[in-house]
């Protein structure tokens, strides 16, 4: 029997942008809100209703040591029900416009480590399937502890500090499985060979 010729797809200008029309709040929690968003399809003119979580944006900071360690935090996670190893981070504050700033006072805030040089890495969109904000990734170096902690109420962190290599294997075997740390240090691997 003769195989079956598959037809061949249409070729297009690629996807096409859907048309956002109103949108309305579903649920506000104190951390991000849950919008219910219209939109239509330009060519084939067929609306539904998508969710969206309008979140702040986040910081997340790459903390090396003058020894050239990585300062990381382990805590319990809501999500995952479990514990996660992951590098110094959180909301960017209301009012807080620049990132590198932000992601300072998270270290600081979390660690109470301070280092001398601080720069932008990168901003990522986490999810961009259902989530409005972006992602901050810092860099700070020559990192030190000078300050006591500030934790938020419900903030329980374990401090810990490894050599960069032994980061990126937990990062390859899975002890490391946050995908925003995994970002992190996909963009700060270029510099760290440089400094090896």
């Amino acid at each position: 029997m003769p195989a079956r010729r598959q037809k061949t797809p249409k070729k297009t200008a690629g996807p096409a942008r859907w048309k956002k029309g109103g949108s309305e709040s579903v649920a506000r929690t104190r951390i991000f809100d849950v919008l219910t968003a219209r939109y239509t399809h330009p060519r084939r003119k067929t609306s539904r209703d998508f969710y969206v979580i309008d979140a702040p944006d986040w910081v997340n900071v790459v903390a090396l040591t003058t020894d050239h360690r990585l300062v990381l935090v382990r805590q319990f996670r809501f999500g995952i029900n479990d514990f996660s190893i992951e590098i110094p981070g959180g909301v960017i504050d209301p009012g807080e416009k620049d990132p590198v700033a932000a992601g300072l006072r998270e270290l600081r805030e979390e660690t109470g480590y301070e280092g001398l040089r601080a720069r932008l890495l990168g901003s990522i969109r986490p999810n961009p399937a259902i989530l409005s904000n972006r992602c901050h990734l810092v860099l700070v170096e020559e990192c030190e502890k000078t300050s006591a902690l500030e934790w938020d109420d419900d903030e329980e962190i374990e401090i810990l500090l490894a050599p960069v290599d032994h980061v990126y294997e937990w990062a390859r075997n899975g002890k490391i499985s946050h995908a925003l740390v995994l970002d992190a240090l996909l963009l700060f691997a270029p510099h760290w060979e440089k400094l090896k």
